[in-house]
């Protein structure tokens, strides 16, 4: 083809200076050239400057059309899709490919409908699963070029139009054919993985290591080069998803398994068999290194630079296993492949004659090769060396030469490597089959591209001829897609004359073509080479695509479409008959191995042995003719190797033209291999041969340049006058005005029905005008601006004179306002100094008769202060002399007196004693002291009143003291004040005597307070040493009572040896006495719960707290809690005493007596218990009041004192009591002494107990009940000791604490009280309601927290009457018959009463038959919308209270099954609402909630920290559900999944559109030119485009759900989180894959939209969730399209700045970085190395794209609900009216 026929002429518009153009280049092929003066008609030459800046004269012939090519305009270099250039022909295509492959290392282009791929010779992170997932649903022409996005054209068009698709895969050996097939399936077995569990797309995929091992080999070319061709049909259901795939080869190269060029390998299996010699499985096959054998050794280098051998062959095992073939064929293979190494490794030996050769016997390959196979040594080694020939009388055996025994060998290598990798092929195919009906398919063809070597045989020809065919397809499919194109825009269609190929594929399939004479001369029975030679030069001489070279004539040259070839004859036949003698084949057949005779095998084997298929036609082969059955198979086997690929090939074509084809032209950009190096002569070679360059031609020749009416309006408006835009809204009418003004020839573009088409050169002459315009712009804009700036300077200027000006005339004004102001200050010093000294002079004069005056009056003063001291001493002296005469005489008066009382009172003593001692021996002194222990309780009570009224008389006294002290200390102020106003007048030793008279009060009053607190600190020291002695005596105490409990044990196991008669005696009085104790306590508990229900309502009184008159009845009340407390205490000890009492078998004499005395015991202590709480009462009144009375500060010590008084009353009290129990115990221990004496007992205790009624007479009998009574006297009242004892602990202890808390108190009103003197009035009542209210709450909690208490204890003795009514119910069963309906009916009564007692408790009860009614109701039919305004997880409450009643019951049958019920139920929800975003919210939900449940009431401490009481009281009791909270945990991650799922599902279609493509700002982008991928035909039209507020108004939707399901807002945050990173993945991986999104203003548009969605968090607060960072490589994206990349500065700017994105990322954009116009600059590639250079310490991933679907852990933080379970109120619309509430 010649490349300037599709050249834009010069002639047709005017060549101006400066126009860049294209000049052909030996080298370089095109190089680039700029004019140095304006073109004009009639110039024979050019004037140009290279890019080197050499001038050249360029020759030009414009009649010839030899005129060099336009260069298209900077912006439109790059360019994804070639047809996008305006400019059309092989340099720009040549220019634009280098560009892209070399600056911005893009390996993919577009042209037209071909995807044009160079190999780069390295690994780039562009094909993970990232990737594909980006492509994935994409238009072709929105991303960048990729196999991926050829592959999902096809996939879309197969599911949109129902047709079948191919993709045409072609190139020369090592352009990247394989890779780029492979690559393509891998996409497909991704994207439509199989619906089954088949796993049919990792077969399809695993069928490739396996035909690259058997099929592929290394060349010069290609270390990996497909030396086969193949098309995968990959089968597809109806709904898309893989079910199947086929193959088809077609033309191995069998002769590389004989022969390898220099530098080059056999098949890949060979090496990787020899690499795994050494394995134990395969030591029979004695193999050893590769260079050992002949087959392998061929081209010396047996190893691949970066190839394990190894490595790659146990992954052809594995992808073999996976095929389903079977460890034994494996091993069959294994064993042919390893047969052919040795077969080509056998020594023949030539004889002397010539003629013959002979095989040594003891070869030891040839061994291993019959053994290997299982056929018989010896006829091997026979018939290699022989050959059987037939004629038509007999049939003999002849020797062969060396030459032809080494051909039949190596022509049975060839032939069983060929059936072998037919049978591969064949069971790669059924192990790819289905049962399932294919609905569609896509058919990958990798084939070999055209071909042209030095030495160019039967192998080339035949991949040329498919070559050829393939073309022709092409060609004819690209024309038929553009006429479509302009019929579907109505645009008149004109012939387009295109190269038709059909006379050369006529000169090779035609008859008498080139395969039909080749397969003529095979039939010759001594055809040639030569001969078949000959016929082609006689036959196609006259053809113009065939030529005989001039120095050969066994060669032929045939004309292809991509160039001259030229092919030696040699080896043609041979190659075309493909012969095997037929012997060595049957001895192939009868092997041993069924495996190896299958593979020789076919269904004609029916007649015996026959030859070989093809070579049936060779003339050293004949057929007796007493055989003649075998002809009929033999038209059969005259198919040569030709006729069988020409007729693949029809069928290959026929599947092709029935399929929508797409085109993947891959190209070798050189032949050393090097990574990322362009050699332009290979390239435009290659692009020639591809049909690129054609592609361009049909496009240049008609109107390649094609945009939308609003493209072309948005770019190009600007070429618009204002009042062309005014006139009418048509963007089309517009559009079609502005064209005919500004192109003149109306043949250079046509309107069509939604697009303009332009002929080539015209984008850019419209570029040009733009460019102008805008230039026009900027140099009205910089005029504008530097007459704007020099304005600016001049203002500046002037404006800074004036000022310098101002300020120099202020400066002459300042300095002569300072001289005359320093005048002025020199007369005024002078004036004040002279006033100064005379001022000095009279003062001095002045102060000297004042010191004369001031002695003189003083000495009088002195005289006279003198004269009236001597006479106030001697007055002094007079009296106390006076006074001491009279007090010696009053003195010796009074002693006289005393010792005259003194005689007086000895003698009336000693007759009182005298008295005393008479009446101490009578029995009446007795009796008034018992009378007088009687007595001392009331005593003592009247007592603590009389002290408590001088208390209060005390206090009034020391209150009016107080008062008058204060008086007084306000009276001496007042006199202080009035004396130092009079100081000056009175005398100064009346003041001195007055200041002295006040210090001695001071000191007074210090000492006074020193004395009380040293008396407080001794008392408080005493208290303490007291309150240690009573609590050793209480030790003390309890250390006898436990001795008194032991000795009452050993008597009850002393009594348990009774006879069983009378221990059932005792059972059952003790039975008797356990029911009625059972009913003392229900009568007690029903008092207890009638007592709580009184202080309820005494707590719940409105008014009485807030009034402060109602001190005294707040008081009273406080007295109810601790008598509620008292009785309580006391029903526990009776409880205790039950149980001790049950727990002994025997009963003694004494045990009325110990109930008696409990009895007493309980009445004493509630007695002892009432008292002391009164007084407790009467002191809390007294401090209350007092509290205020007083708010000063002595107030605190009265009530210290108080206390300590009450507390020492106490102690006198107690002592008192102990004095008594003494004198009883002395008493009774003296009784008892007499007793055992046994000595006059009756007179005795009549003499020495001096009774009531003691002179009258007492039996023996009653002395001894006596006696009992006063033992159960001691008994009793050591008993009243240690309770009394205990009770006065419990009292100094609540004394001394409220001894703190008072203390506490008064410091607090203390310091109030000084807080509130500082206020005013108003403030002042403010704060005394403040105070009281503050005061009220402590109270209500104190109260809060008494019913608390009384609640607990309620539940305990609730809880200890169901045992014992459990105890009773046993011990009843055991009684007679006739007694158990009385019994039943009590116990019934009593359950009653307590069913009558208790409240709903939070627990829901169904029968097991309604579990999956419950179900139903509550899980599988139940709508989020039925629960709209109910309590969030209201299902999950309702679920966790049955569970508790079922744990309540302890069913753990009932537990299990409700759990999995609910689990299986949520899940069969779930996976029927699949995408139901709000279903799916709503169960994760309830999920979690019920996971929190179980949680928080498990009874773990750790999840009850934050419970109430109420709550405490709903926990499991009976099981330990950790279990099943690891399933619900388990449920809810995948819940949290499937919701994710979801809304990404929702958002992934909004997003690329809102983020990337929708105009946010609008103006702000401006659109480019774009090719024929922008109308894919894929896209469909009116496709929904998306902005920014519907994305916001999906995630308002997604936040309203979420927070009205009740999910835990740290679940929401996470939900948000995760969305923001899959916009933030998908956003930045389409900017990574998108050329045209990579520019400036896509970064302006895409900080805007994220500042929005920024805004959009911080209004839900949301900002805390980590959203905003999972956006930061985004967001660094965009701040890096708006940098400045030019200087060193900027590319530290930038790496300082993308900490968030890797060096690909960075490298990937800045390559991509397109500028929108001509006036911004490209990225240079120094740039770009520079940036590299300073990331390369980076350790970043290799992963270029960012993985869209990961996902971050969920974490479910426990989050306790405030609920209670008895407050859940369940809805009627449930239909749950079998629960019950329990």
């Amino acid at each position: 083809m010649d490349p300037r026929g599709s050249n834009s002429s010069m002639l047709h518009c005017k060549t101006w200076q400066y126009t860049r153009v294209w000049i052909p280049d030996p080298d370089e092929v095109w190089r680039s050239a700029e004019l140095t003066k304006d073109y004009k008609d009639g110039d024979e030459s050019l004037q140009l400057r290279l890019e080197d800046d050499t001038i050249l004269d360029y020759p030009i012939d414009v009649q010839n059309n030899q005129v060099p090519f336009l260069r298209n305009p900077d912006i439109l270099v790059g360019e994804n899709d070639l047809t996008a250039l305006s400019h059309l022909h092989e340099p720009a295509v040549l220019h634009n490919l280098k560009v892209r492959f070399l600056e911005s290392n893009h390996i993919y282009t577009y042209c037209g409908i071909v995807l044009v791929a160079i190999n780069p010779y390295e690994q780039l992170p562009i094909y993970g699963q990232d990737v594909i997932y980006a492509y994935s649903g994409q238009n072709m022409g929105d991303m960048d070029p990729h196999i991926f996005a050829v592959a999902e054209e096809a996939y879309k068009q197969m599911a949109r139009d129902e047709k079948n698709q191919s993709i045409i895969v072609s190139g020369e050996s090592g352009a990247g054919k394989t890779v780029s097939a492979k690559y393509a399936m891998r996409y497909f077995a991704t994207v439509g993985g199989s619906a089954s569990d088949t796993n049919i797309e990792e077969k399809v995929l695993a069928s490739s290591p396996i035909m690259e091992a058997i099929g592929n080999a290394k060349t010069t070319r290609n270390d990996n080069s497909s030396r086969f061709g193949k098309y995968i049909e990959i089968g597809f259901d109806k709904k898309y998803h893989i079910i199947g795939a086929n193959m088809r080869t077609y033309l191995l190269e069998k002769s590389r398994v004989v022969f390898q060029a220099d530098d080059e390998r056999n098949y890949h299996i060979f090496y990787q068999l020899c690499a795994a010699a050494s394995l134990p499985e395969f030591k029979e096959l004695a193999l050893t290194c590769a260079e050992d054998f002949f087959y392998t050794a061929h081209g010396g280098n047996t190893t691949i630079e970066g190839v394990d051998d190894a490595e790659d062959f146990e992954k052809t095992r594995q992808a073999l296993t996976l095929l389903g073939v079977r460890e034994s064929h494996q091993i069959s293979i294994f064993k042919i492949i390893a047969s052919i190494l040795h077969l080509g490794s056998v020594e023949i030996q030539a004889e002397r004659d010539g003629d013959s050769c002979s095989i040594s016997p003891q070869d030891e390959h040839l061994s291993n090769f019959c053994r290997l196979l299982g056929i018989e040594h010896s006829q091997m080694e026979h018939w290699l060396c022989h050959r059987k020939l037939v004629t038509t009388s007999e049939t003999y055996v002849k020797t062969m030469s060396l030459q032809q025994v080494v051909n039949a060998r190596n022509a049975l290598a060839k032939h069983i490597y060929a059936q072998l990798f037919s049978w591969i092929v064949e069971h790669i195919n059924k192990a790819l089959q289905t049962s399932l009906k294919q609905h569609s398919f896509i058919g990958v063809l990798d084939i070999y591209g055209f071909e042209t070597f030095e030495i160019n045989s039967f192998e080339q020809f035949c991949i040329n001829y498919a070559n050829e065919k393939l073309q022709q397809q092409f060609n004819s499919h690209v024309f038929k897609l553009e006429q479509e194109e302009y019929m579907k825009e109505q645009i008149p269609w004109t012939l387009i004359d295109f190269y038709d190929n059909q006379p050369c594929i006529d000169l090779i399939e035609a008859k008498l073509g080139i395969l039909d004479l080749l397969d003529e001369e095979c039939k010759v029975p001594k055809g040639t080479d030569q001969n078949w030679a000959q016929k082609l030069y006689e036959r196609h001489s006259n053809s113009q695509h065939f030529q005989k070279p001039r120095m050969s004539n066994t060669a032929f040259i045939v004309i292809h479409f991509a160039d001259k070839v030229e092919y030696l004859s040699d080896g043609f036949l041979e190659k075309n008959r493909d012969t095997v003698y037929e012997e060595q084949i049957n001895i192939l057949k009868a092997s041993k191995f069924p495996l190896v005779a299958d593979l020789f095998r076919d269904d004609k084997d029916s007649v015996p042995a026959t030859n070989t298929a093809k070579s049936r036609s060779s003339s050293k082969i004949n057929v007796r003719s007493s055989r003649p059955l075998m002809k009929a198979p033999n038209k059969e086997h005259k198919k040569s190797v030709g006729y069988q690929f020409r007729t693949s090939l029809n069928l290959l074509m026929e599947t092709l033209n029935a399929t929508t084809p797409h085109y993947v032209r891959c190209i070798k950009p050189n032949d050393e291999k090097l990574p990322f190096h362009f050699d332009p002569k290979r390239a435009v070679q290659q692009l020639r041969a591809c049909g690129v360059l054609e592609t361009i031609r049909i496009s240049a020749a008609g109107y390649p340049s094609r945009w939308t009416y609003h493209d072309f309006f948005n770019r190009y408006r600007v070429l618009m006058k204002k009042r062309e835009l005014a006139n009418t809204t048509d963007k089309k009418n517009i559009c079609k005005s502005v064209l005919e003004s500004l192109i003149k020839d109306p043949d250079k573009f046509q309107f069509g029905r939604t697009k303009i088409f332009f002929r080539a050169g015209q984008v850019a002459y419209l570029e040009k005008l733009r460019a102008d315009k805008f230039r026009e712009a900027t140099i009205m804009i910089q005029k504008t601006v530097r007459g704007w700036l020099q304005r600016v300077k001049y203002r500046r200027l002037r404006a800074a004179t004036l000022t310098l000006q101002r300020f120099c005339r202020g400066y002459l004004a300042r300095r002569l306002t300072e001289h005359l102001r320093r005048t002025r200050a020199a007369i005024v010093f002078q004036k004040q100094y002279r006033m100064l000294k005379a001022r000095r002079a009279y003062c001095r004069v002045r102060r000297a008769a004042v010191i004369i005056q001031s002695y003189t009056r003083a000495m009088c003063v002195r005289r006279s202060y003198r004269q009236v001291l001597t006479e106030h001493k001697a007055t002094i002296i007079q009296k106390y002399a006076r006074g001491w005469m009279a007090r010696r005489h009053f003195q010796r008066q009074r002693d006289a007196a005393i010792v005259i009382q003194c005689a007086f009172r000895r003698l009336k003593a000693r007759q009182a004693l005298k008295a005393l001692k008479i009446e101490a021996r009578s029995a009446e002194h007795l009796k008034r002291l018992n009378v007088g222990m009687e007595n001392k309780v009331v005593q003592l009570q009247r007592k603590i009143d009389d002290q408590n009224k001088e208390f209060k008389t005390l206090s009034e006294q020391l209150s009016a003291v107080t008062s008058t002290h204060a008086m007084e200390v306000e009276k001496l102020k007042k006199e202080l004040a009035r004396y130092q106003q009079n100081q000056e007048a009175d005398p100064s030793l009346q003041l001195q005597e007055e200041v002295q008279s006040l210090r001695t009060e001071l000191q007074k009053a210090h000492s006074e307070r020193r004395v009380l607190e040293d008396t407080h600190n001794r008392e408080n020291g005493e208290l303490r040493k007291r309150v240690a002695d009573l609590e050793h005596e209480n030790a003390l105490l309890k250390d006898e009572k436990e001795h008194l409990n032991n000795q009452i044990l050993r008597q009850s196991k002393a009594e348990s040896s009774q006879s069983s008669v009378e221990e059932n005696l005792l059972i059952k009085k003790e039975l008797e006495e356990e029911r009625s104790r059972y009913q003392n306590l229900v009568k007690e508990y029903s008092q207890l719960e009638q007592r709580y229900e009184n202080l309820r309502d005494e707590q719940q009184t409105p008014g009485h707290r807030k009034n402060p008159s109602n001190q005294s009845s707040l008081e009273s009340d406080s007295n109810y809690p601790s008598i509620s407390t008292s009785e309580i205490g006391d029903t526990e000890d009776a409880l205790q005493q039950v149980e001790v009492e049950q727990q002994n078998n025997g009963l003694d004499v004494d045990q009325d007596a110990d109930i008696a005395y409990n009895s007493l015991k309980r009445q004493e202590l509630e007695s002892e218990n009432k008292k002391l709480k009164n007084d407790l009462n009467e002191l809390r009144k007294a401090v209350a009041d007092q509290a205020m009375q007083d708010n000063s500060t002595h107030s605190s010590p009265d009530s210290y004192s108080l206390l300590l008084n009450q507390l020492k009353l106490a102690n006198e009290e107690l002592e008192v009591r102990k004095e008594e129990v003494l004198i009883l115990r002395t008493q009774i221990m003296n009784a008892d002494q007499r007793r055992l004496s046994g000595k006059n007992m009756e007179p005795n205790i009549n003499a020495r107990t001096s009774w009531p009624n003691s002179e009258k007479h007492v039996d023996q009998e009653d002395a001894i009940e006596a006696y009992h009574g006063v033992c159960q006297t001691n008994r009793l009242l050591e008993a009243q000791l240690q309770a009394q004892n205990l009770k006065h602990e419990e009292e100094v202890e609540h004394l001394k604490a409220q001894v703190e808390a008072m203390k506490e108190e008064m410091d607090k009103q203390q310091q109030t009280f000084c807080q509130t003197l500082l206020l005013s009035p108003e403030a002042q009542v403010e704060f005394g309601v403040q105070q009281e209210i503050s005061r009220l709450t402590n109270e209500n909690l104190d109260f809060k927290e008494l019913v608390e208490k009384l609640e607990k204890n309620e539940k305990k003795l609730k809880k200890q009457l169901k045992i014992y009514m459990k105890k009773v119910q046993d011990l009843e069963a055991a009684q007679a018959l006739a007694q158990s309906d009385r019994r039943h009916h009590e116990l019934t009564r009593q359950v009653t009463v307590q069913r009558k007692e208790k409240d709903f408790q939070g627990m829901l009860e169904y029968h097991k038959e309604d579990e999956a009614l419950l179900i139903r109701n509550l899980v599988t039919d139940l709508k989020p919308q039925m629960l709209s305004g109910t309590v969030p997880c209201l299902p999950a409450y309702i679920l966790y209270m049955c569970i508790r009643h079922a744990d309540y019951t302890n069913d753990d049958l009932k537990v299990h099954s409700l759990l999995s019920s609910t689990i299986n139920g949520i899940k069969k929800v779930l996976k029927k609402h699949n995408e139901d975003f709000e279903m799916t919210s709503f169960w994760l939900s309830n999920t979690c909630r019920l996971l929190h449940c179980l949680k928080q009431y498990s009874g773990d401490e750790g999840f009850m920290t934050q419970n109430t009481a109420k709550q405490n009281e709903h926990c499991l009791k009976n099981f330990d559900l950790t279990e099943y909270r690891q399933v619900l945990s388990d449920l809810s991650i995948q819940i949290y999944q499937q919701l994710i799922k979801i809304a990404e599902g929702l958002l992934q279609p909004m997003i690329v559109s809102a983020m990337l493509e929708n105009e946010s700002i609008q103006g702000l982008s401006g659109v480019r030119p774009t090719g024929y991928r922008k109308r894919s035909s894929s896209m469909v039209d009116g496709e929904n485009s998306y902005c920014l507020e519907a994305i916001i108004r999906q995630m308002n939707f997604f936040h309203t759900v979420l927070c009205d399901q009740g999910l835990d807002p740290e679940i929401i945050l996470q939900v948000f989180k995760q969305l923001f990173y899959m916009i933030n993945a998908v956003t930045l991986n389409n900017l990574l894959l998108r050329k045209d999104a990579c520019s400036w203003s896509t970064g302006m548009q895409l900080r805007y939209n994220i500042s929005q969605l920024e805004e959009w968090l911080r209004g839900k607060n949301l900002q805390q969730s980590g959203a905003v960072q999972t956006m930061e490589p985004l967001i660094q994206a965009a701040q890096l399209l708006q940098l400045k990349k030019k200087t060193q500065e900027d590319a530290e700017a930038i790496c300082s700045l993308c900490t968030s994105l890797s060096t690909q990322q960075i490298v990937k954009i800045l390559n991509l970085y397109t500028p929108l116009n001509e006036f911004e600059e490209r990225v240079t590639v120094s740039f770009i190395r520079t940036i590299q250079a300073q990331l390369q310490e980076r350790s970043d991933p290799q992963q270029l794209l960012l993985d869209s679907k990961h996902m971050f852990p969920v974490l479910f933080p426990f989050n306790p609900s405030a609920l209670t379970m008895d407050s859940i109120h369940i809805p009627a619309c449930l239909n749950l009216e079998f629960l019950n509430e329990v």
